[in-house]
């Protein structure tokens, strides 16, 4: 009976030990969905999310955002996009694989919600908690049939196995903030006469 207690512990141990590995993997990949297309938010309107939900692999981490469905107003690519404030102003991150000392460009599409103040729409790209570019985006003139969208890079490298990217917005006292759409993360080739002399 004890002999049977003990494999059935173990039994149990190893499963846990699979699960959580499989939760792992699953919590850190490629980088993925820089559109907001998998999940669907609400055709024609948007969905208000909050801290703690999740975006496909994207996690709100600060207070809320709303993900915009198809045609409630002009998306950059795809059909969805995401106004960085919700009820206020909020932020949403990804964690992907990286290549420890290998540089990598971001580049995203910035727009800015037109239907309420401050016009000046702001916000941070964050690389590891790490502000790595402010934005700035003016909805003066803009409507929701021409949102105007500006692309926006930078380059960061790499010190870790795994890297989280983070957009948030700090647009305060408006359900309008910055709008963001089509991030792409790209690893640079690296150059071949770099280490020559």
């Amino acid at each position: 009976m004890f002999a049977k207690r003990v494999s059935a512990i173990a039994a149990t141990a190893v499963l846990l030990a699979a699960l959580g590995a499989t939760a792992s993997a699953q919590t850190v990949s490629r980088f993925d969905d820089g559109s907001f297309e998998y999940q669907r938010a609400t055709a024609g309107s948007f969905d208000e999310l909050s801290s703690g939900q999740t975006i496909g692999p994207w996690q709100v981490t600060a207070g809320t955002v709303d993900l915009i469905g198809a045609g409630f107003w002009q998306a950059a690519e795809g059909d969805q996009s995401v106004d960085l404030n919700g009820a206020g102003p909020g932020a949403v991150a990804q964690t992907f694989t990286t290549v420890p000392g290998a540089d990598y460009t971001v580049t995203y599409a910035l727009a800015g919600n037109p239907g309420a103040a401050p016009a000046l729409k702001t916000g941070s790209a964050l690389i590891d908690g790490q502000d790595f570019q402010d934005f700035s985006f003016n909805t003066t003139g803009k409507t929701s049939t021409n949102m105007g969208y500006v692309n926006r890079q930078f380059t960061f490298q790499a010190t870790n196995s795994t890297t989280t990217i983070a957009f948030t917005s700090t647009t305060p006292n408006s359900p309008a903030g910055p709008v963001l759409d089509d991030v792409r993360i790209d690893r640079c080739a690296p150059c071949p006469t770099c280490g020559n002399g």
